[in-house]
């Protein structure tokens, strides 16, 4: 065998999310761009706000010996500084540069955070519906991914949550605004969930770590407030990416936060420090770091999401399609008008229409639309999905 069983199973059951994104670019070659209607992959379609670019070629012009060589493993200290003056505020007062790990976007952070921590099966206690890539990033560490089903609104299941915990689990990975929900966890939520961690933390003799994923933080609408996860508990860590919120996916780059009051704190930095460099980040990219520096602060006008997300609720209600509006992030979760959310994503193929059947997500009878997409792909896609929840119904 030329590959490894484990990564063979996984290519079979690997992102559907970017097969369906493979099959627009075949379809926009077969049919023609106009004609197809990708809502496949998470790719920002805004431009990145003029002071990034501006940022980024003043930088680019910069002359100054190392400017391109190997920095602190955590990151530039002018970075992180930044970074953390720009928290203090939100999250806690006495957050430092030394609270920061710069990352390879969060995708990297989770790698890292998770390395830190896991010892073989582990357990990481995930809420569904969630990203499709957390169930790898577990496993490439040696843990066991362990998911509790969120309420029918996708508010947090307390209760559920809280049997779900063992003491084998090491720790708890949300993700808000959500990725593929829109949902925001509320503030009385996330004190709930920092009480029950804990409660059990103290009960198993162990930390539960909480980890929370929030690249989708500044992308917030109708003025819904994203509470921190540092107030409500101190065994927390933040990982995160600049991606979404300056349209930036490309750079790869994000970092970590760790919460100043973690039991063991030193030993915990060190450790994620360490574990940037053996996983091959090394750094996060140079130039990025100090583009971030100088605008950390700035983002994408949300407001064109708004509109986006409106304009897409607008018309699928209108159509008879049943969902949940989503606070934030740039994806809806509508039911699938049948139970076989892949029967419903070929019926919608038939139009042109790529949606993600919500299986992979960890939440069947559902769909996700990425609408971060220009105006006319979600108008002129309409149509489409009114037919297909008329056939998928018999209707």
């Amino acid at each position: 065998m030329a590959i490894s069983r484990k990564i063979e199973g996984f290519v079979s059951q690997s992102s559907l999310i970017r097969r369906m994104f493979e099959e627009g670019i075949e379809r926009k070659k077969k049919y023609g761009a106009e004609n197809v209607y990708d809502f496949s992959l998470g790719n920002p379609n805004l431009k990145p706000p003029a002071a990034f670019r501006h940022a980024l070629v003043e930088a680019a012009k910069e002359e100054a010996e190392g400017l391109h060589g190997y920095m602190p493993n955590a990151g530039f200290i002018e970075t992180r500084s930044a970074v953390a003056k720009a928290l203090a505020k939100e999250h806690s007062p006495d957050l430092t540069a030394d609270h920061i790990v710069m990352t390879c976007g969060a995708g990297g952070a989770l790698n890292v955070v998770l390395k830190t921590l896991l010892d073989p099966g582990d357990e990481v206690l995930i809420p569904a519906p969630f990203f499709v890539e957390y169930r790898f990033y577990v496993d490439n560490h040696g843990g066991v991914t362990k998911t509790v089903e969120t309420r029918e609104d996708f508010s947090l299941d307390l209760d559920a949550l809280e049997g779900a915990l063992t003491e084998r689990t090491k720790a708890v990975l949300i993700n808000y605004p959500n990725n593929p929900t829109g949902k925001i966890y509320d503030g009385k939520s996330i004190a709930a969930l920092g009480d029950i961690l804990r409660k059990k933390s103290r009960e198993y003799g162990k930390i539960v770590y909480l980890l929370s994923d929030e690249p989708y933080r500044e992308i917030v609408y109708d003025k819904i407030h994203v509470p921190s996860v540092f107030p409500a508990y101190e065994n927390s860590v933040i990982a995160t990416s600049y991606s979404k919120s300056i349209s930036i996916p490309g750079e790869r780059i994000g970092f970590l936060a760790v919460h100043p009051g973690m039991t063991d704190f030193r030993k915990v930095m060190d450790a994620l420090v360490l574990c940037n460099r053996i996983l091959g980040y090394v750094n996060a990219p140079a130039l990025m770091q100090r583009v971030i520096a100088k605008i950390h602060g700035v983002g994408v006008n949300v407001a064109e999401y708004r509109r986006k997300r409106d304009l897409l609720c607008d018309g699928l209600a209108a159509a008879g399609y049943r969902f949940e509006k989503p606070d934030g992030a740039f994806y809806l979760f509508p039911r699938t008008p049948i139970p076989d959310d892949l029967e419903f994503v070929r019926i919608l193929q038939k139009r042109n229409i790529l949606a993600v059947p919500g299986s992979a997500f960890g939440r069947s009878g559902h769909i996700r639309i990425a609408y971060c997409t220009d105006d006319a792909t979600i108008v002129r896609s309409l149509p489409g999905f009114a037919e297909a929840l008329k056939e998928a119904t018999g209707a």
